[in-house]
């Protein structure tokens, strides 16, 4: 008879290998929008690149997530619904769904881009995390879709219900899921739900809808996390919500959007109505620092760049692209042309996919010379607001009202891992 140890053991090597295979939150594994696997081609045509199958869905700017044998996407139902579903991961087959109320009016200069839910979910092979509109996170059962615990922010911490609505997409790490929502920062206790801290709480309302998601990183020898709120940036260590630094980031309105990117001891982030700013983390005797190490004038809006040998590629308020050197803040180039409103962009290898919200993809391969586009395709004729997901040689486009997933036809098709193996 095996022991718990290694009962245990077989358990997080077997979750281990799915996360490595899927793209399981917000951004991918590792919340930068890099796909590991082959190397992507340099043609978008039909020869290349197919459609496998196709789910029609409710209005959503979630992206989807993929664990396993899995794909989990949200919708708004009839304005009042929120739901997510599970589908097969090869054929697109409803798995089970779950629902809950859920909607809100965002302000009127915001409808062009809807009432409807935005947060991705993340999912840790075990659980699934859902950031409903209303300010509410909902746990379920990845197997079942059975509910297992939830959290109001707006009842249980008497929090003003955000004016734009539950943006920022959890992120979750070992036993924790960190959100933020409830006009603050906060850590929950993945398996119960229940409040382990909260920090960096703010007003609420207009200034309280954060649209940044946060990310862990090691920085000046310590691990945290790093958030940026609508009016700041922000390291915070994770065991108790001590906010180790902090630095004021000017925006608009407090359009703090980009996820933060790093590289070595650099920070980034581009604001719209403010700067492209670069911050270097320091520490002396226990005491950090946050040092601005440069700024350039070029604005960022709702789009995060990936990151490429030093390098970001961005897009900015302009709809122009801009590569840009994020430890010394040097432009390489930006676009003569522009584009969309919006570029979802994620990276494999020097090879860099751009969906924008006309459902337009692109094909780029980096370059620190110019903007070089690879090859270019028409994927959908509705706007696609939200981000992509991609494993291997598969790629899933939530467009906004339905799911498609897609295969590189030279690859060989990705395996997904099986319920036994996450399940031993």
């Amino acid at each position: 008879m095996k022991s718990k140890l290694s009962v245990s053991l077989a358990l997080h090597l077997s979750l281990a290998l799915v996360c490595a295979a899927d793209w399981p939150q917000w951004r991918g594994p590792n919340r930068d929008g890099q796909v590991s696997g082959a190397t992507w081609m340099d043609k978008l045509d039909t020869n290349h690149l197919q459609q496998i199958w196709r789910v029609e869905l409710g209005p959503s700017y979630s992206g989807p997530i993929v664990v396993g044998d899995r794909v989990f996407t949200t919708e708004t139902r009839d304005k009042k619904i929120e739901v997510v579903t599970a589908l097969d991961r090869r054929t697109g087959a409803k798995l089970w769904s779950a629902q809950w109320d859920g909607a809100l009016s965002v302000p009127f200069f915001a409808k062009s881009n809807g009432d409807w839910i935005r947060a991705t979910p993340a999912c840790d092979g075990e659980s699934l995390f859902i950031a409903g509109i209303r300010d509410l996170l909902v746990c379920l059962d990845v197997e079942t879709g059975k509910e297992r615990w939830r959290f109001d922010f707006v009842k249980k911490l008497e929090a003003p219900l955000p004016d734009f609505g539950f943006v920022c997409s959890p992120l979750v790490d070992g036993d924790a899921v960190y959100v933020q929502a409830g006009a603050s920062f906060v850590k929950l206790n993945k398996r119960t739900g229940e409040l382990i801290w909260r920090t960096l709480k703010d007003q609420g309302g207009m200034w309280g809808s954060v649209f940044s998601s946060p990310i862990l990183t090691t920085l000046a020898g310590q691990h945290q996390l790093i958030v940026l709120t609508r009016e700041k940036f922000a390291g915070v260590a994770p065991a108790d919500g001590k906010v180790l630094w902090e630095k004021p980031v000017e925006a608009f309105r407090g359009m703090n959007i980009l996820t933060p990117l790093v590289d070595g001891e650099t920070l980034f982030t581009s604001t719209y109505g403010g700067k492209t700013l670069g911050f270097k983390i320091t520490s002396a005797e226990g005491k950090f620092t946050a040092t601005e190490t440069w700024r350039h004038k070029a604005q960022g809006y709702m789009s995060t760049p990936v990151m490429i040998d030093g390098i970001a590629y961005t897009h900015l308020k302009s709809q122009r692209i801009m590569a840009i050197e994020i430890k010394t803040g040097r432009e390489l180039w930006t676009s003569e042309k522009s584009f969309g409103k919006y570029w979802s962009m994620i990276a494999n290898g020097d090879r860099i996919l751009a969906l924008d919200q006309r459902g337009q993809l692109f094909l780029l391969r980096a370059n620190r010379e110019k903007l070089e586009i690879l090859d270019q395709r028409k994927l959908t004729s509705s706007e696609t607001w939200a981000h992509l997901a991609a494993n291997r040689d598969e790629l899933f486009v939530r467009e906004l009202n339905a799911l498609t997933a897609w295969r590189w036809r030279n690859a060989e098709p990705a395996a997904p891992t099986a319920k036994e193996s996450r399940h031993p």
